[in-house]
C-alpha cells in the first residue's frame, strides 16, 4: 500500500518499487463524480493518468459507475491490473460507488494478495479506515451524483485500524483549515489517527 496525503506525494519512486511484472494500474476517480462539469472531471483523470504513466506505470481509468450492480464484471476487469490508484474527492461518494459496484468487497479480497498494490490519496486512503465519522466536517455527505444511492454510508473498509487526517497543516491545500477540525474531532472522540502533511506518505 502507498497512502499519500495529496497526489503522488514526495516518494513516487517507492510506489513504483511496489509493482512486480504487471505494471498496469487502474485509476479510480469516482470521488469526483459530484463535479457538475464533466470536462473538469475528465481533465482531472487525464492528469492522474499522465503522472502515473510518467513513472513508468500503465494507467487507465476504471469508472465504477460502469459496474454498478455488476460486481462480477468489475472483478473480472480488475484481474488485468497489478494495482489501483484511488484519487481524492468526496469520501462519501467514493464509498457509495465502491458499494454499488462491489469494489469494496473486491479490494478486501485483493488485500490478501501479495502482488496487488493499493495506492491513492486523500479520500482514497480515508476509505480504508474503520469509518468516515468526522469526514463530514470536510466532505458534504448530501451531495449525491446522478445514479448514486442517496443513503449516507459511514462504514469504511476497516483495512486500517486507525484514522487518517490528510492535508494537515498544508497551507497550499484549500481543505487544510477544515482538517484542523477533523483532528480535533478525532482527539475529542479518542480515535487513533495519523495526520499527514501534503507530501507525506504511509508505506505498508
Amino acid at each position: 500500500m502507498y497512502l499519500s496525503s495529496f497526489r503522488l506525494g514526495d516518494h513516487p519512486e517507492e510506489l513504483v518499487k511496489l509493482f512486480g511484472i504487471n505494471r498496469k494500474i487502474a485509476v479510480i476517480a469516482n470521488a469526483t463524480d459530484d463535479l457538475q462539469n464533466k470536462e473538469e472531471r475528465a481533465l482531472k483523470v487525464a492528469r492522474e493518468i499522465e503522472w502515473l504513466n510518467a513513472l513508468g506505470l500503465e494507467a487507465d481509468e476504471v469508472d465504477l459507475r460502469d459496474y454498478f450492480n455488476k460486481p462480477e464484471k468489475l472483478k473480472e476487469r480488475l484481474k488485468e491490473y497489478g494495482g489501483c490508484w484511488v484519487r481524492g474527492g468526496n469520501g462519501f461518494n467514493l464509498v457509495r460507488a465502491a458499494q454499488q459496484s462491489g469494489f469494496d468487497k473486491i479490494i478486501l479480497d485483493k488485500n490478501r494478495e501479495s502482488d496487488f498494490v493499493y495506492a491513492g490519496y486523500s479520500a482514497g486512503i480515508c476509505f480504508l479506515t474503520p469509518d468516515l465519522h468526522g469526514i463530514e466536517l470536510v466532505d458534504d455527505p448530501n451531495v449525491i451524483p446522478v445514479g448514486y444511492n442517496p443513503e449516507i454510508i459511514w462504514e469504511g473498509l476497516g483495512i486500517l485500524d486507525f484514522y487518517i487526517a490528510p492535508h494537515y497543516r498544508s497551507p497550499n491545500h484549500p481543505e487544510s483549515s477544515m482538517i484542523e477540525k477533523l483532528v480535533a474531532y478525532y482527539e475529542a472522540h479518542h480515535m487513533r489517527y495519523k495526520a499527514l502533511r501534503d507530501g507525506e506518505v504511509i508505506l505498508i
